[in-house]
């Protein structure tokens, strides 16, 4: 069977409100299996690293900032068209327009704090997958 894997981090916002528990139950039953996962903080450093293709946007400062008020939690997640199927799962970047269930318009309070992120292709899942974590860090 081939198998597919992608990058999400349960942001700030969502740590903060305590629903990294409810988040991770979400992906369980959309039927995904976690490969690795970890808490972790980024510096601004990784930030700015992380999110360097945003770095000419105005929002830029803003979202470095965010990302580093607090902790996240990393995880490399596994299923058939993973990426896909977590971007289903999440719901759309602005809360207000994501669908219903989705993790966005259960957790999410705004555009900027929209409680997850998700890789966008294959190739940015395995990008961001090794930003956060060494092969032997992955089962």
């Amino acid at each position: 069977m081939t198998t597919n894997r992608t990058f999400t981090m349960i942001k700030p916002d969502a740590v903060e409100n305590g629903h990294i528990g409810a988040i991770l139950d979400k992906i369980n039953a959309g039927g995904f299996r976690i490969v690795a996962m970890k808490m972790t903080q980024m510096t601004k450093r990784d930030a700015e690293s992380f999110y360097a293709i945003h770095k000419e946007r105005p929002f830029f400062g803003e979202l470095v900032s965010f990302m580093t008020r607090g902790p996240i939690v990393a995880a490399i997640l596994e299923k058939d068209n993973a990426v896909e199927d977590f971007r289903a799962l999440i719901g759309a970047t602005n809360p207000a327009e994501a669908a219903e269930g989705t993790i966005r318009k259960l957790y999410a309070t705004s555009i900027g704090e929209n409680a997850v992120h998700g890789s966008d292709s294959d190739e940015n899942a395995a990008i961001e997958g090794a930003f956060h974590f060494a092969g032997r860090e992955m089962f």
